[in-house]
């Protein structure tokens, strides 16, 4: 069976493309998706759900056997000093990230795009790629040059006369450190706190499968979707890429097209290139596969914004309110002031609710990370040439001093706002919180979890001291909230242990100029090497991680390439002119 375009992956990217590309009738489109659909009508409502923390932890919308590291990994060291592997919750399901996120709708700094243009990537600036933020979305609450309203994707936010008690205390702690309230995230581009926005609308997650795929975009005859199905391998016939081999719900089969868009996210798009003989010369010699086309930039400088949290004991008006299923509600963008970075680097979220049981909805965090990372060593690797490995991944967070720093500095300005009357009002003993395999473990959704849970929360609620032997003992690990506030070295060695990503997997298949030698694709998505009939569409291709949650930015990052891949069918010419 023979398609114009295979989009290889369902998630926010391929949801776009799918839909763009289709709205051609002449162009017949095959969408593929190793996870579960999500019809209109039949959407689990465990996506649906307002608050992400359902879906985010149900393994039925996970690539279940992908392991991460996220700490620095010395390539001195022998294999058993390697710091341990975290399971990572890469979605799995039609919709991609956008159906298990936490649903926020933020762009990133212009800065960043300028960034973007001096590393190659021509016509990725900030006056190029706002229109395209603008055509994603349908603004619910502003108007103007900054925001669009008749996108597929609504935006809103949630403002501060509904927020919950601790949301409200947030915003008047942050007001003590003299941050100005903004009621537009994703207006003027400055520091401030302000309402998080978000991809929701009445109180219900509207995904890029729901807002792309939707049932009249389902009903083109020129449009096919196939989920649970896992591609193998990308065909060639020389330098041309022809098609993949899938199994569908377990059968193997073969799809052809003029086109194949690898849009398979920043760790398994680079894992098909790979696979296919196009990456580093020496890792592809090593297992054996045959190379293609030399491009070392493949499955290199994967970036993510390294985050820690620090946490409190939630009082009871202080906890969730009846308005709304959300627990972010209030978010801080500040600047570190570090010599040669962009203002608004940093950014913090108030967290009311930690996980969807009784314990989490018992601490509330300030989680805080690094919106422009420094930190750009991180990589994919293949363990093997069987599809049926996941690959070696290794982020490397911390690989630069500087984001180590801006952490340690971060979680102190957040812990000190836990000792104001405004912060004590609503919370009480604050910790350093670690998202271990312990937390992951308690926070997978089951009747089990439910009951432990239940019964730890009525503990937590009873005297102070229980309280604070249960935080203390059970919940921390290893390092205390006095420590880390007071000791330097106690708090890097907090720092480097608790830090992890915030799942924004990016840049591992950079868009870069001719002559870059890490380059893997153009401008346009369209692998290098002399590799023809394939291109890379999704957070891959990022040149750098975006001051921002990548689920917008790579929205745009597909509209803006659907936009160009239509405008070559209308000219009728290739590379040479367009490049």
């Amino acid at each position: 069976m023979s398609y114009d375009f295979i989009i290889v992956g369902g998630g926010s990217a391929g949801s776009v493309l799918a839909n763009r590309l289709s709205a051609r009738s002449s162009n017949k489109v095959l969408l593929l998706e190793a996870g579960p659909d999500t019809p209109h009508g039949k959407v689990p409502a465990e996506i649906l759900d307002s608050y992400p923390g359902t879906a985010y932890f149900d393994p039925r919308f996970h690539w279940t056997e992908l392991k991460v590291r996220t700490e620095v990994v010395s390539h001195n060291n022998p294999e058993e000093a390697k710091p341990p592997l975290r399971k990572y919750e890469q979605a799995r399901v039609l919709g991609g990230g956008s159906s298990i996120n936490g649903q926020l709708a933020n762009r990133g700094a212009p800065t960043d795009f300028s960034i973007w243009e001096e590393r190659g990537a021509k016509g990725w600036g900030w006056n190029h790629v706002l229109p395209y933020f603008k055509k994603v979305e349908r603004d619910m609450d502003f108007d103007g040059p900054f925001h669009g309203k008749e996108g597929r994707i609504p935006v809103r936010r949630i403002f501060p006369d509904l927020w919950t008690e601790h949301a409200k205390a947030t915003g008047k702690a942050f007001e003590t450190l003299g941050f100005e309230y903004i009621p537009d995230q994703n207006g003027e581009f400055k520091d401030g706190y302000f309402p998080l926005t978000i991809s929701n609308a009445f109180e219900r997650r509207v995904s890029a499968a729901i807002g792309y795929l939707d049932p009249g975009t389902r009903l083109r005859s020129n449009l096919e979707i196939s989920t649970e199905t896992v591609v193998s391998e990308l065909m060639f016939e020389g330098s041309k890429c022809v098609g993949v081999k899938a199994r569908v719900k377990g059968q193997p089969q073969e799809f052809r097209a003029k086109e194949v868009i690898l849009s398979s996210g920043a760790i398994h798009s680079p894992a098909h290139l790979m696979r296919a003989g196009i990456g580093p010369v020496g890792h592809l010699k090593d297992l054996g596969i045959e190379v293609r086309a030399a491009l070392p930039g493949v499955g290199q400088q994967l970036m993510d914004h390294p985050s820690i949290a620090v946490s409190a004991y939630l009082k009871k008006h202080g906890r969730m309110n009846d308005f709304t299923r959300r627990h972010l509600l209030v978010g801080l963008r500040y600047s570190s002031n570090l010599d040669g970075i962009p203002p608004g680097d940093m950014f913090a979220a108030a967290v009311t609710k930690s996980a969807w049981h009784a314990v989490g909805e018992r601490i509330a965090s300030f989680i805080i990370f690094v919106n422009r990372t420094c930190s750009e060593k991180g990589e994919v690797k293949l363990v093997s040439k069987d599809w049926r490995e996941e690959p070696l991944v290794e982020f490397n967070l911390l690989s630069d001093r500087r984001d180590l720093d801006r952490l340690m500095t971060g979680f102190r300005m957040m812990g000190r706002l836990y000792g104001t009357s405004i912060m004590q009002d609503v919370t009480t003993d604050p910790f350093p919180a670690t998202y271990s395999d312990r937390v992951r473990a308690l926070g997978i959704v089951n009747t089990k979890n439910k009951l432990i849970t239940q019964v730890a929360g009525r503990l937590m609620d009873g005297p102070q001291a229980l309280r604070s032997y249960l935080i203390n003992n059970i919940i921390t690990e290893g390092f205390t909230f006095e420590q880390c506030m007071t000791d330097d070295e106690a708090l890097e060695a907090f720092v480097r242990k608790a830090t992890i990503g915030v799942w924004h997997a990016s840049c591992s298949c950079r868009m870069g100029a001719d002559g870059d030698p890490m380059a893997v694709t153009d401008n346009r998505g369209r692998v290098r090497g002399g590799i023809r009939g394939l291109r890379v569409v999704d957070a891959s291709i990022f040149p750098i991680v975006p001051s921002a949650n990548t689920n917008f930015p790579t929205l745009m990052t597909a509209e803006k390439i659907a936009d160009a891949i239509l405008e070559e069918q209308s000219v009728g010419v290739g590379r040479s002119a367009l490049a």
